[in-house]
């Protein structure tokens, strides 16, 4: 389930000169190829994951109803996505990889044609879908999941020693549902787990119900914001659960028994954290806020919507994990709400919550903000010259140097716009987007516009743009 590449880069890029933000990107499973076309695209458009996405329709609602043996590691699922066409179809294809599909249909209509291939399942309906209509795609499958490969490591459902861990960024969704994994595409979700009684189920949003019945336990669970798909998520283990506040929103805690003493050291200042984080970038964005600690060892941590996943080797019973609790949480906000348009662009998401240690960290009475910058450059200015944060390429897109340069860039930007300006701004474009889709030239035009300066496109672009590395 590693996001870290190689640690060696691609060959050094030139700088670039002094050049417009891109623009919004053309692409995106809404994208069309013409009225006369009727087979959607398998694929996004997304140079960083080109297989990746579906084009021709946008998915607005996944229902999953999933039974799934612990013991066994066997799945029987049904998934339902309500979708509406963006052009004509008479084929389309959704992410879909590992498992065998027993059944599709489309608007109750058994599909003409169902082809399963890597990463792909494409459909061919009985009768032609028109252009902005809306359909409901059903899909009955099963089989053992597991990891897909990536060149990011493993990424999915993933079994536990006891139990489910599901790391779905960037391109994991397809091992466990059907659906158009391209972070472009958000929906709302209900997710229902059936599985053994002894096991606690977490995933994402509301639970609004749960059963038991016959040795088995059904959880559901209810996303009414739009969610991108890689942030869907199940967790299955055997958990104790705390609550640890209801304000400013309902938090909670799941961890084995054998960690309740470290657990409740380490995530102590869980709701003084949230208020801070409230304070600086706006109101949290979702319903409530969880965290996981699985009894195995996890080689990072990860966000997923209104979740934040660890390992027992990132919980010690002395703060040692401060910084991560606080990255993950950021990525509510950044990376959970507000959500890149094309992968190209995770600097946003990771550049916010590697700031946020720093915030964290200087509001805990640790080293300032100034002070962590200045460190982390000297760090970034003893590594090699051969990333281009804005333009990384897809196998570096979680390199550290993305993380740290981005968070130097809205360092910069606040030192030459004030704390006041800055974080007004931070608060009025997640209020302005919550929910929503973002680009790098999106931000940069929003917070020129409402703090008036016009030097937010120049750091931007010198931090972000280039590999020559700028003085703070």
């Amino acid at each position: 389930m590693s996001r870290t590449p190689p640690s060696s880069g691609p060959a050094a890029r030139p700088a670039k000169s002094l050049t417009p933000l891109p623009p919004k990107p053309a692409l995106g499973p809404a994208g069309t190829r013409g009225a006369a076309a009727t087979h959607g695209s398998a694929t996004a458009g997304d140079p960083y994951l080109p297989g990746n996405g579906n084009g021709g329709y946008l998915a607005l609602h996944y229902d999953l109803d999933l039974d799934y043996r612990v013991s066994t590691n066997q799945l029987r699922a049904t998934a339902t996505v309500q979708a509406r066409a963006s052009m004509r179809l008479d084929r389309f294809s959704l992410d879909f990889d590992g498992l065998t599909v027993d059944r599709v249909t489309v608007d109750g209509v058994r599909a003409l044609k169902v082809t399963q291939s890597a990463r792909k399942l494409t459909i061919t309906v009985a009768a032609t879908i028109e252009a902005g209509a809306p359909f409901e795609v059903t899909v009955r499958y099963r089989g053992a999941p597991h990891p897909l490969k990536s060149v990011w490591g493993e990424v999915g459902w993933e079994e536990l020693d006891d139990g489910v861990l599901v790391a779905g960024q960037p391109t994991g969704a397809g091992s466990w549902f059907p659906c158009n994994d391209h972070p472009s595409n958000k929906a709302s979700f209900r997710i229902r787990i059936s599985c053994e009684d002894p096991y606690t189920v977490v995933s994402n949003g509301a639970l609004i119900a749960r059963t038991t019945r016959s040795g088995l336990t059904s959880w559901t669970y209810e996303v009414r914001e739009p969610m991108a798909t890689y942030l869907a998520t199940v967790l299955i283990g055997r958990y104790r659960r705390t609550d640890a506040a209801a304000a400013p929103v309902a938090q909670r805690i799941f961890y084995p028994a054998n960690l309740a003493r470290e657990v409740a050291v380490d995530f102590a200042r869980l709701p003084e954290m949230i208020s801070l984080f409230a304070d600086l970038f706006g109101p949290y964005p979702l319903g409530s806020y969880a965290v996981v600690v699985t009894d195995d060892e996890l080689e990072i941590p990860l966000e997923a919507h209104g979740l934040a996943i660890f390992g027992r080797n990132h919980v010690d019973g002395a703060h040692g994990s401060d910084r991560l609790i606080a990255h993950e949480l950021a990525h509510q906000w950044f990376g959970n709400s507000l959500t890149v348009v094309r992968w190209q662009d995770i600097w946003l998401h990771e550049g916010f919550a590697c700031y946020a240690e720093w915030l964290w960290a200087e509001a805990g009475g640790g080293p300032s903000a100034d002070t962590s910058a200045a460190v982390h450059r000297a760090e970034i200015e003893a590594l090699p010259r051969d990333i281009v944060v804005g333009e990384p390429g897809p196998r570096d897109m979680f390199d550290d140097r993305v993380y740290k340069r981005g968070a130097l860039a809205l360092h910069a930007v606040r030192r030459s716009l004030g704390d006041e300006a800055f974080f007004g701004a931070v608060r009025a474009y997640t209020h302005a987007r919550l929910h929503g889709s973002i680009t790098p030239g999106d931000l940069v035009e929003f917070f020129s516009v409402h703090t008036g300066s016009g030097e937010v496109r120049r750091i931007i672009d010198r931090w972000i743009y280039r590999s020559a590395l700028p003085k703070l």
